[in-house]
């Protein structure tokens, strides 16, 4: 009988897998290889720069609002503003958009006014009757449970035969719960047209990155699900938007879904009911305002000389003044009667709660 050596005993590899990861500009705006296409419109970067620049004041004003008992608890994008933007941007008119919580400047961005932003987060569902997209769906507050939604978008897509993607914008939290894996591999499965985008601030609230998950990356999720995954730099605008730009283009084209992770930092506070200081040191999150996107695209204008100083005193003025006319839109808007926590329950209001409504607006009359 013939003797079993260890090269018979070597088992073969019958797969094996990749992330590759994206980045154009270093944190002090120079660029660290060939810039995609439309990276050579100036103007265009710069609608980028000042939807981010606008984005992080109106966040101030949001807090400063909340702080004066004038709004609800609100999740600020500090640090994040080129995730939100280089999505949205990245996205036709008839895409759909699905975000979290802290996606402020992708519905900016799509056309959604800040008095209706504000509306939302001052407890007032009006606010998600908004002037973006009708298709494009609200804030989402629960962690993850926006990309089962994401997938049965997708999938009414592919019934229909329509040239649209959905794209779901989640934070790494969501990357930890069930929702998500279910939606990948329901999307994987069928090969729809979604893309999903894990803004990897580095913290589920109060939790690291590193005690959610021992996974390498977070694009790389996406490979149990039979799809590439990707890794971005997010605090590159380009990067992100050339990414999303990519995936999408894949997703209508019938190539199936995509996961891109962007890396990112959370310089904030969770939510105005948060004190990160907390669970993190200042020096941790100084070391990362080196990196953070504002600066990073700004510097990068101002070496194609696309930017200067009087330039940046007129975006600021700007911001403000749209800022606060948006605020005193939202301000002056009275509270909805009481009797309208009816209206939208059930298409047809069941008998037993037709007394309950009638009470409720008879004492609101009274």
């Amino acid at each position: 009988m013939a003797e079993t050596t260890a090269a018979d005993l070597e088992l073969p590899v019958i797969a094996r897998f990749e992330v590759r990861r994206r980045s154009y500009l270093a944190p002090d705006g120079r660029v660290r290889k060939g810039l995609p296409s439309f990276a050579s419109d100036t103007d265009l970067l710069v609608s980028l720069f000042r939807a981010m620049v606008l984005t992080r004041a109106f966040d101030v004003k949001a807090v400063a609002l909340q702080r004066t008992g004038r709004l609800g608890t609100y999740p600020v994008s500090l640090g994040q503003e080129a995730v939100s933007v280089g999505i949205a941007s990245g996205m036709r008119v008839e895409d759909v958009l699905l975000p979290s919580y802290r996606d402020t400047g992708a519905l900016l961005w799509r056309g959604v006014k800040m008095e209706e932003i504000l509306l939302y987060w001052g407890g007032d569902e009006r606010g998600s009757c908004f002037s973006g997209p009708a298709h494009d769906f609200p804030f989402c507050i629960p962690v993850g449970s926006q990309a089962p939604h994401a997938a049965g978008v997708a999938y009414a897509f592919r019934l229909r035969r329509e040239p649209r993607v959905a794209v779901c914008l989640l934070g790494d939290g969501a990357t930890s719960k069930g929702d998500l894996w279910e939606a990948m591999n329901f999307a994987g499965v069928w090969k729809l047209p979604v893309v999903f985008v894990v803004n990897n601030n580095q913290w589920a609230i109060s939790v690291p990155i590193k005690l959610q998950t021992a996974s390498q990356t977070l694009a790389q999720k996406a490979i149990a699900a039979g799809f590439p995954g990707e890794q971005v730099d997010g605090n590159d605008v380009i990067a992100v938007r050339a990414a999303v730009e990519e995936a999408i283009a894949a997703a209508r084209t019938g190539e199936g879904p995509r996961l891109i992770e962007a890396v990112t930092y959370r310089l904030g506070d969770h939510t105005t009911a948060d004190d990160a200081a907390r669970y993190r040191s200042p020096e941790e999150v100084q070391a990362r305002w080196k990196e953070e996107p504002i600066a990073r695209i700004r510097a990068h204008l101002v070496s194609r000389q696309a930017w200067d100083k009087a330039a940046e005193e007129r975006l600021s003025a700007d911001c403000q003044t749209r800022i606060e006319a948006a605020t005193a839109h939202y301000l002056a808007i009275g509270p909805r009667p009481p009797g309208t926590m009816f209206d939208h329950l059930y298409a047809e209001l069941p008998e037993a709660y037709v007394a309950q409504r009638d009470e409720v607006k008879g004492a609101s009359d009274a």
